[in-house]
Protein backbone atom coordinates (compact mmCIF):
# COMPACT_ATOMS: atom_id res chain seq x y z
CA UNK A 1 0.00 0.00 0.00
CA UNK A 2 2.92 2.37 0.82
CA UNK A 3 4.65 2.00 -2.65
CA UNK A 4 0.98 2.63 -4.22
CA UNK A 5 0.54 5.88 -2.49
CA UNK A 6 4.45 7.11 -2.61
CA UNK A 7 3.93 8.42 -6.34
CA UNK A 8 0.09 9.59 -5.97
CA UNK A 9 -1.18 13.22 -6.14
CA UNK A 10 -2.99 12.36 -2.52
CA UNK A 11 0.24 11.76 -1.00
CA UNK A 12 1.76 14.65 -2.73
CA UNK A 13 -0.41 17.00 -1.74
CA UNK A 14 -0.64 15.78 2.03
CA UNK A 15 2.87 16.60 2.32
CA UNK A 16 2.65 19.79 0.52
CA UNK A 17 -0.36 20.88 3.24
CA UNK A 18 2.51 19.57 6.58
CA UNK A 19 5.11 22.15 4.30
CA UNK A 20 3.14 24.45 4.36
CA UNK A 21 2.29 24.48 7.82
CA UNK A 22 5.90 24.51 8.89
CA UNK A 23 6.48 27.18 6.62
CA UNK A 24 10.11 28.63 5.10
CA UNK A 25 11.82 27.67 8.72
CA UNK A 26 10.53 23.64 7.80
CA UNK A 27 13.16 21.83 6.47
CA UNK A 28 11.90 20.30 2.72
CA UNK A 29 9.98 17.27 3.42
CA UNK A 30 8.74 15.76 -0.52
CA UNK A 31 11.33 13.19 -1.63
CA UNK A 32 10.78 10.48 -3.96
CA UNK A 33 8.98 7.58 -2.35
CA UNK A 34 8.01 9.18 1.02
CA UNK A 35 4.41 8.40 2.44
CA UNK A 36 2.69 10.03 4.79
CA UNK A 37 1.29 7.79 7.04
CA UNK A 38 -0.40 9.63 9.56
CA UNK A 39 -0.69 12.58 12.30
CA UNK A 40 -2.23 13.48 15.19
CA UNK A 41 -1.36 15.54 18.51
CA UNK A 42 0.32 13.91 21.40
CA UNK A 43 1.46 14.74 24.72
CA UNK A 44 5.07 14.87 25.01
CA UNK A 45 6.67 14.51 28.18
CA UNK A 46 9.28 17.65 28.25
CA UNK A 47 11.76 19.04 30.57
CA UNK A 48 9.23 21.39 32.59
CA UNK A 49 5.52 19.62 32.04
CA UNK A 50 3.75 17.49 29.25
CA UNK A 51 3.34 19.61 26.27
CA UNK A 52 1.45 19.21 23.35
CA UNK A 53 3.08 18.84 20.20
CA UNK A 54 1.85 17.79 16.35
CA UNK A 55 3.47 14.62 15.33
CA UNK A 56 3.60 13.43 11.49
CA UNK A 57 4.70 10.07 10.51
CA UNK A 58 6.16 8.95 7.22
CA UNK A 59 7.64 5.98 6.20
CA UNK A 60 11.20 7.05 6.79
CA UNK A 61 11.16 9.71 9.61
CA UNK A 62 8.99 10.77 12.56
CA UNK A 63 8.51 15.12 12.45
CA UNK A 64 6.98 16.52 15.08
CA UNK A 65 6.60 20.69 16.10
CA UNK A 66 5.25 22.69 18.44
CA UNK A 67 1.76 23.78 17.84
CA UNK A 68 0.67 27.99 17.11
CA UNK A 69 -2.63 27.63 15.34
CA UNK A 70 -3.99 24.12 15.09
CA UNK A 71 -3.71 22.44 11.73
CA UNK A 72 -2.74 25.91 10.20
CA UNK A 73 0.59 27.02 11.82
CA UNK A 74 3.66 25.01 13.39
CA UNK A 75 7.26 25.63 14.33
CA UNK A 76 10.15 24.52 15.92
CA UNK A 77 10.21 21.35 13.41
CA UNK A 78 12.31 18.73 14.47
CA UNK A 79 13.21 15.13 12.49
CA UNK A 80 13.98 11.90 13.62
CA UNK A 81 14.55 9.09 11.11
CA UNK A 82 12.90 5.97 11.62
CA UNK A 83 16.25 3.53 11.00
CA UNK A 84 17.36 4.50 14.41
CA UNK A 85 14.50 4.50 16.40
CA UNK A 86 13.37 2.09 18.84
CA UNK A 87 9.80 2.20 20.87
CA UNK A 88 9.16 0.66 24.52
CA UNK A 89 6.02 0.79 26.29
CA UNK A 90 5.17 3.34 29.24
CA UNK A 91 3.23 2.31 32.18
CA UNK A 92 0.24 4.34 33.27
CA UNK A 93 0.60 6.63 36.12
CA UNK A 94 -1.46 9.26 37.36
CA UNK A 95 -2.34 11.63 35.03
CA UNK A 96 0.11 10.23 32.54
CA UNK A 97 -1.17 7.39 30.66
CA UNK A 98 -1.14 5.80 27.30
CA UNK A 99 2.37 6.41 26.39
CA UNK A 100 5.71 5.10 24.57
CA UNK A 101 9.03 6.10 24.55
CA UNK A 102 11.06 6.99 21.56
CA UNK A 103 14.28 6.58 21.65
CA UNK A 104 17.04 7.23 19.30
CA UNK A 105 20.92 7.80 19.96
CA UNK A 106 20.63 11.38 19.57
CA UNK A 107 17.68 12.37 21.81
CA UNK A 108 14.95 10.39 23.60
CA UNK A 109 11.50 11.19 25.22
CA UNK A 110 8.69 10.26 26.09
CA UNK A 111 4.52 10.59 24.45
CA UNK A 112 1.55 10.23 25.57
CA UNK A 113 -1.63 9.70 23.59
CA UNK A 114 -5.38 10.77 24.33
CA UNK A 115 -6.74 6.37 24.58
CA UNK A 116 -5.46 3.54 24.66
CA UNK A 117 -6.52 2.77 20.92
CA UNK A 118 -4.36 5.71 19.74
CA UNK A 119 -1.52 4.06 21.62
CA UNK A 120 -2.10 0.90 20.25
CA UNK A 121 -2.24 2.35 16.62
CA UNK A 122 0.54 4.76 16.99
CA UNK A 123 3.33 2.04 17.81
CA UNK A 124 2.26 -0.50 15.66
CA UNK A 125 2.52 2.14 12.33
CA UNK A 126 5.53 2.97 13.79
CA UNK A 127 7.10 -0.18 14.57
CA UNK A 128 5.97 -1.44 10.70
CA UNK A 129 7.50 1.55 9.22
CA UNK A 130 10.77 1.05 11.42
CA UNK A 131 10.98 -2.40 10.09
CA UNK A 132 10.65 -2.60 6.83
CA UNK A 133 13.28 0.37 6.41
CA UNK A 134 15.64 -2.30 8.32
CA UNK A 135 14.42 -5.12 5.87
CA UNK A 136 15.23 -2.97 3.05
CA UNK A 137 18.59 -2.15 4.34
CA UNK A 138 19.53 -5.38 5.78
CA UNK A 139 20.77 -2.72 9.01
CA UNK A 140 20.19 -4.71 12.38
CA UNK A 141 17.75 -2.25 14.93
CA UNK A 142 19.43 0.39 16.78
CA UNK A 143 21.70 -0.66 19.94
CA UNK A 144 22.42 2.57 21.36
CA UNK A 145 19.55 5.62 22.55
CA UNK A 146 19.96 8.50 24.41
CA UNK A 147 19.09 8.63 28.06
CA UNK A 148 15.47 9.98 28.41
CA UNK A 149 15.42 13.23 30.42
CA UNK A 150 13.85 12.67 34.03
CA UNK A 151 11.57 16.01 34.04
CA UNK A 152 12.41 18.67 36.52
CA UNK A 153 9.30 18.17 38.67
CA UNK A 154 10.17 14.41 39.66
CA UNK A 155 13.16 15.83 41.50
CA UNK A 156 12.99 18.39 44.60
CA UNK A 157 16.95 17.29 45.18
CA UNK A 158 19.99 16.35 43.36
CA UNK A 159 19.41 12.53 41.90
CA UNK A 160 23.06 11.83 42.82
CA UNK A 161 24.14 13.16 46.04
CA UNK A 162 21.09 13.29 47.82
CA UNK A 163 21.72 16.74 49.77
CA UNK A 164 21.50 19.43 47.80
CA UNK A 165 17.69 21.17 47.58
CA UNK A 166 16.76 23.03 43.99
CA UNK A 167 16.31 26.62 44.57
CA UNK A 168 16.35 29.42 42.22
CA UNK A 169 19.86 29.66 43.01
CA UNK A 170 20.99 26.06 43.53
CA UNK A 171 19.69 25.31 39.96
CA UNK A 172 18.90 21.81 38.47
CA UNK A 173 20.92 20.74 35.57
CA UNK A 174 20.77 17.69 33.31
CA UNK A 175 23.42 14.24 33.22
CA UNK A 176 23.09 13.68 29.39
CA UNK A 177 24.40 10.08 29.71
CA UNK A 178 21.73 8.90 32.79
CA UNK A 179 19.36 11.56 32.00
CA UNK A 180 19.36 12.45 35.98
CA UNK A 181 18.44 15.56 37.67
CA UNK A 182 21.47 16.80 39.65
CA UNK A 183 23.23 19.58 41.04
CA UNK A 184 25.98 21.41 39.75
CA UNK A 185 28.91 20.07 41.95
CA UNK A 186 27.57 16.55 41.43
CA UNK A 187 27.87 18.06 36.80
CA UNK A 188 31.05 19.93 36.90
CA UNK A 189 32.35 17.02 34.42
CA UNK A 190 32.04 17.51 30.64
CA UNK A 191 32.53 13.90 28.83
CA UNK A 192 32.37 13.25 24.41
CA UNK A 193 29.43 10.87 23.36
CA UNK A 194 29.68 11.24 20.19
CA UNK A 195 26.35 10.37 19.14
CA UNK A 196 24.73 12.89 20.75
CA UNK A 197 26.92 16.17 20.25
CA UNK A 198 30.21 16.75 18.62
CA UNK A 199 31.60 18.58 21.52
CA UNK A 200 31.72 17.53 25.22
CA UNK A 201 28.69 17.74 27.23
CA UNK A 202 27.71 17.89 31.10
CA UNK A 203 27.90 14.23 32.70
CA UNK A 204 27.19 13.45 36.26
CA UNK A 205 30.10 12.63 38.47
CA UNK A 206 28.88 9.16 38.76
CA UNK A 207 28.87 8.83 34.59
CA UNK A 208 32.07 10.15 34.45
CA UNK A 209 33.85 7.78 36.51
CA UNK A 210 31.70 4.59 34.64
CA UNK A 211 33.12 6.16 31.42
CA UNK A 212 36.54 6.86 31.92
CA UNK A 213 37.05 3.62 34.37
CA UNK A 214 39.66 1.13 33.02
CA UNK A 215 37.37 -1.12 30.58
CA UNK A 216 35.13 1.61 30.05
CA UNK A 217 31.93 -0.68 30.99
CA UNK A 218 28.89 1.38 31.66
CA UNK A 219 25.75 -0.17 32.67
CA UNK A 220 22.56 2.98 31.58
CA UNK A 221 19.93 3.22 33.78
CA UNK A 222 16.75 1.65 33.45
CA UNK A 223 13.75 4.04 31.51
CA UNK A 224 11.04 4.13 34.04
CA UNK A 225 9.30 7.17 35.12
CA UNK A 226 8.71 5.70 39.00
CA UNK A 227 9.10 8.37 41.48
CA UNK A 228 11.51 5.91 43.23
CA UNK A 229 14.56 7.40 41.35
CA UNK A 230 14.22 6.14 38.17
CA UNK A 231 16.53 18.17 22.29
CA UNK A 232 17.89 18.36 19.51
CA UNK A 233 21.99 18.29 21.08
CA UNK A 234 21.82 21.04 24.11
CA UNK A 235 24.50 23.17 24.93
CA UNK A 236 25.16 24.24 28.70
CA UNK A 237 23.72 26.96 27.85
CA UNK A 238 20.52 25.29 26.75
CA UNK A 239 20.66 23.17 30.21
CA UNK A 240 17.75 25.41 31.99
CA UNK A 241 15.81 26.09 28.69
CA UNK A 242 12.58 23.85 29.36
CA UNK A 243 11.37 24.36 25.22
CA UNK A 244 14.36 21.66 24.88
CA UNK A 245 12.48 19.20 23.16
Amino acid sequence: MVDRLANSEANSKRIGVVEGCFGAAGQPLAIPGRVLIGEGVLTKLCRKKPKARQFFLFNDILVYGNIVIQKKKYNKQHIIPLESVTIDTVPDEGDLRNGWLIKTPTKSFAVYAATATEKSEWMNHIAKCVGDLLTKSGKAPSGEHAAVWVPDSEATVCMRCLKVKFTPVSRRHHCRKCGFVVCGPCSEKKYLLPSQSSKPVRVCEFCYVQLTSAGGGYAPRSDSFGRQGFNSNLSDDEDEDDSSD
